[in-house]
């Protein structure tokens, strides 16, 4: 079975899963945390990261940890 992409998007609220998806492409991906951010930044207690399956590395996350 395939990875469905290196790369995995998480939208939380709350500390829980809302949705969540996985691209290929680092460009692709980072498009989507933008987008999600802007989509769903006012929801209570959202938080939306970007991370690198491969490496386990955090590349973005939002609201930021400051």
């Amino acid at each position: 079975m395939s990875s469905p992409g290196r790369y995995h998007l998480l939208l939380a609220s709350g500390g829980r899963p809302v949705q969540h998806g996985w691209w290929i492409r680092s460009e692709v991906a980072r498009d989507k945390f933008r987008r999600w951010v802007g989509e769903y930044g006012s929801m209570p207690g959202a938080r939306v990261s970007l991370t690198d399956q491969d490496t386990g590395e955090v590349l973005a996350s939002w609201p930021d940890q400051g």
